[in-house]
């Protein structure tokens, strides 16, 4: 007999278990977006290789080791995304949003890339992300970051640290470039084997080495912040005071890159030490070049993207409380007669009674059975449909969390005395 079918290798599966804490997760990202009036959109998870290739860089790690990519039917090669900002940029062009337009725009949804799996990293993972179009100037950056901010406030998601850098323009981008090859070429010797290869197709990949043994090494290398053009250091300038406005607490990181090619002027990561090697848990910045570089005409742009793994275990770490997604009422069903009944009555209860969780017994068996089912259910209480209810049309209100005598209802009551048991929750 052939073993069962097994998980692939750094996929995971939410159990019913884990999902009241995605919905908490979720419902928090979904009220941010609201409150902000940001628009979402939606794209689909396979895009065609180019676009990522043109993007991300040929020479990132992204598109050398880790995109899932294969040839369909025709022989078009085709890539599951590995992450979301490409995508957006694509579906803004192609679909007219962008040219002399302001958009603010989030999505959610699974990106893919073959990583080494450990914790808070996945080969097929979910990321929340937000892009703003036609806005060039430092406020909608500091918007961004006080979005994220705000979001860790929602969620109880404490002892975040906000690094903060500037990588200039392309052209003062392209100069220090010059400085630093010609600083790392006298220490070759040193770099390891991925900071050769990246040396001349990516050298400031370099500056972000996790390498114990290049640290040293590159603390003394050249500074970016030494090359800035007078506009990047004025926009730099300007967003770091709407922060200090804001009361934002953050580190300037002199040698935060970001692992992307698209992006200029401002870089931000929020860190933090409780994930292990995983530290960053929300990254963006500004990307004014990438929408002329896919084919649209000249756009300011500017976005992040998070990691709902990696926020879905500091929730854990912190404790936040889930969704409560128990029902709130379990009914029993017992006899042959009281099932047509009962099934009619919930869809009746459900309804009258927005928001009502109400779970039907179904697969018959006794009332003693029955009610233990709606004891494991965890709802609050028991509506039982027997023979004497029936008879006189009635319900039966057994209480399962508390100490209080079960008490009869007409059947047109049960609304009402439901609609207060959920007003009595909301206020607990």
């Amino acid at each position: 007999m052939s073993k069962n079918i097994q998980l692939i290798r750094g996929m995971h599966d939410v159990l019913p278990a884990q999902s009241p804490l995605w919905r908490r997760l979720e419902q928090g990202l979904q009220q941010l977006m609201d409150a902000y009036a940001y628009e979402e959109i939606r794209m689909p998870v396979v895009e065609k290789t180019e676009l990522f290739v043109r993007t991300i860089g040929a020479v990132t790690d992204i598109v050398e080791k880790e995109m899932y990519t294969f040839e369909d039917r025709n022989g078009d090669s085709l890539t599951l995304r590995p992450e979301g900002t490409a995508s957006c940029v694509r579906a803004g062009i192609e679909h007219g949003l962008l040219h002399n337009q302001i958009q603010r725009l989030w999505y959610k949804g699974p990106m893919f890339r073959h990583e080494r799996p450990q914790k808070g990293r996945y080969r097929q993972f979910y990321q929340a992300g937000v892009e703003a179009f036609g806005l060039a100037g430092p406020d909608i950056d500091a918007e961004l970051i006080l979005m994220t901010s705000r979001l860790w406030s929602m969620l109880g998601i404490k002892g975040l640290v906000l690094e903060l850098n500037s990588l200039g323009s392309a052209a003062a981008r392209e100069s220090y470039r010059e400085h630093l090859v010609a600083y790392l070429q006298q220490h070759q010797d040193q770099l390891d084997e991925d900071s050769r290869r990246r040396l001349h197709s990516n050298p400031l990949r370099i500056l972000d080495s996790k390498n114990p043994a290049l640290q040293a090494m590159i603390a003394a290398a050249p500074q970016l912040a030494d090359h800035l053009d007078d506009e990047s250091q004025q926009h730099f300038a300007t967003l770091r005071s709407l922060l200090d406005a804001a009361g934002i607490q953050y580190t300037i990181n002199p040698r935060l890159v970001r692992g992307l090619d698209y992006y200029q002027k401002t870089v931000f990561e929020w860190v933090t030490d409780r994930l292990g090697a995983q530290a960053t848990v929300c990254a963006g910045g500004r990307y004014d070049g990438l929408v002329e570089q896919l084919g649209g005409r000249a756009t300011a742009a500017a976005g992040f993207a998070m990691g709902l793994e990696r926020l879905l275990a500091l929730m854990e770490d912190d404790q936040v409380p889930a969704v409560n997604c128990r029902p709130h009422a379990y009914l029993v069903m017992v006899g042959e007669q009281a099932v047509p009944v009962g099934l009619v009555l919930a869809e009746t209860l459900r309804d009258q009674v927005p928001g009502l969780r109400l779970l039907s017994h179904c697969g018959g068996g006794s009332f003693k059975n029955q009610l233990k089912r709606a004891d494991k259910s965890g709802a609050r209480v028991a509506l039982i449909l027997a023979d004497d209810e029936l008879d006189k049309g009635q319900v039966t209100i057994k209480f399962l969390r508390q100490q209080q005598e079960q008490q009869s209802l007409e059947q047109q009551d049960v609304s009402g005395f439901l609609t207060d048991l959920l007003m009595s929750e909301e206020g607990e």
